[in-house]
């Protein structure tokens, strides 16, 4: 059986150049409990024993001759587990900037197209015995959030290891050229109207991921009024920055309780203050009518589904966040009103409405399509800001605790900063993702990030 990409799979492998890999990642940091770490040897067995999980994580991208049709994911006959699981290390004792520093020259390689779209470094090193596993998985092979990523299947919720099934993989052969075509010409043959039924079921998925029935007509309205000019917004290289923040989520609480709205609301006021401090300590001029517009991915519901994972679906709002109001507690308004607005009356972006318009052309033309929704991205939105609640208890690797995770997000092309907030046991963590030259004051937005939360509790 062929195994095909969907469209908007096959747009993200052809929106991927070397200034913008497409790949998401994560950084998880550990520390021992009892004795329990995870080495390298240890954390290979631990992929052998789990990766059945995750099938996908042993296959590889195979291009159909001529792109007739989309691509096939066929098994990787050579998987080779150590190539995806590598091993690096800081000189102890490992510092944080010297753990960001490396994240950033990982995470700014893209991915060998010619293997299983996925890496994961253990990186050993860091101050307390604590140690980091990063990961890169390719957009490709994670396509909503009910998806499993690789660095999912390696977590329990206790100490002791669950029992997985033994895994006894053998490798399909892969389809043969000929195969590929000839299964492609009958599809053709068999399906003549195949190109209008694509259309159509694209067109479907961009009207199921908006919030309401307007959603479509307020997308084209949203895509009429290009993003505000910014610093945000210039021309970007192949190398990047990291940087991490910690924070409680006792905070976000306090203040979601003392002045209503939700906690993503607070996330959206604390990111829009660090904004407002970080363009005046580069002289930007601030006045009370400036805004940085930001794509923020949300979990919305198709109508008449239940509460199984398959049913959710993302819809990514554009929120200009009011970055020239002075008050902290204003702007948490502003902000909730926004995002109160925008879902209520349904005037989304659907997360797969830019590069869903690949979906409209035969495999052909997904190049030209993936480039058209790129250049329409660097004009709707200045950053991305995605927050992804995680679960409140501790996780585990190999008995080793989970006590820190932070997100990496792509950047979109002329687009110098992404901002990914997850939370954890009672953490809120965010990973700052930027262009290397473009933001050599990272860490300044890092500082004004703190500095925004504690004058937002300072108003409770």
């Amino acid at each position: 059986m062929v195994d095909s990409l969907s469209p908007l799979d096959v747009s993200f492998l052809y929106f991927e150049e070397s200034r913008t890999p497409m790949h998401v990642g994560s950084v998880a940091i550990f520390e021992p409990v009892d004795g329990h770490t995870v080495d390298y040897e240890g954390l290979v067995r631990l992929i052998e024993d789990r990766i059945s999980l995750v099938p996908r994580y042993r296959q590889r991208v195979h291009r159909v001759p001529g792109n007739l049709a989309s691509p096939v994911w066929v098994d990787d006959e050579a998987f080779d587990v150590t190539f995806h699981v590598r091993r690096s290390a800081l000189p102890r004792p490992g510092t944080e900037e010297q753990l960001d520093e490396l994240v950033g020259r990982v995470m700014s390689r893209p991915l060998d197209k010619a293997r299983p779209l996925w890496e994961m470094y253990l990186v050993e090193g860091l101050a307390g015995g604590r140690f980091a596993v990063i990961t890169k998985t390719h957009h490709a092979m994670v396509d909503g959030i009910g998806a499993v990523e690789i660095g999912q299947v390696i977590l329990d919720v206790t100490p002791e290891p669950r029992d997985i099934p033994a895994d006894e993989w053998v490798p399909h052969r892969p389809p043969s050229d000929l195969e590929l075509v000839t299964h492609a010409l009958g599809q053709l043959a068999l399906r003549p109207t195949a190109v209008v039924d694509l259309a159509r079921r694209a067109v479907l998925d961009v009207r199921r991921t908006t919030a309401r029935i307007g959603g479509v007509f307020a997308a084209a309205r949203t895509m009429a009024r290009q993003a505000p000019p910014s610093p945000l917004n210039v021309a970007i290289g192949e190398q990047r920055r990291f940087a991490r923040v910690d924070t409680s989520l006792d905070d976000y609480r306090h203040i979601r309780k003392a002045h209503g709205g939700t906690v993503n609301d607070v996330v959206l006021a604390v990111v829009s203050g660090a904004l407002r401090s970080w363009l005046m300590t580069r002289g930007e001029a601030v006045r009370s009518s400036t805004v940085v517009r930001a794509m923020v991915p949300v979990s919305v519901r198709r109508p008449g589904i239940g509460d199984d994972i398959a049913g959710n679906q993302i819809a990514a709002l554009l929120v200009d966040l009011p970055v020239g109001e002075i008050s902290p507690a204003v702007r948490l308004h502003r902000v909730g009103y926004a995002m109160r607005a925008h879902q209520e009356s349904g005037q989304s972006v659907a997360a797969q409405a830019l590069a869903g318009i690949a979906g409209f052309a035969p495999p052909t033309l997904h190049a030209l399509g993936a480039r058209v929704a790129a250049g329409l991205s660097r004009r709707l939105f200045n950053l991305v800001v995605t927050n992804v609640p995680g679960p409140q208890r501790p996780l585990y690797a190999a008995g080793a605790r989970l006590v820190r995770a932070y997100p990496v997000v792509p950047l979109a092309p002329g687009q110098a900063l992404a901002i990914g907030v997850t939370s954890y046991d009672g953490g809120v963590y965010y990973g700052l993702w930027a262009d290397r030259d473009a933001m050599s004051d990272l860490g300044v937005l890092a500082q004004c990030l703190e500095d925004s939360l504690t004058e937002l509790l300072e108003t409770v």
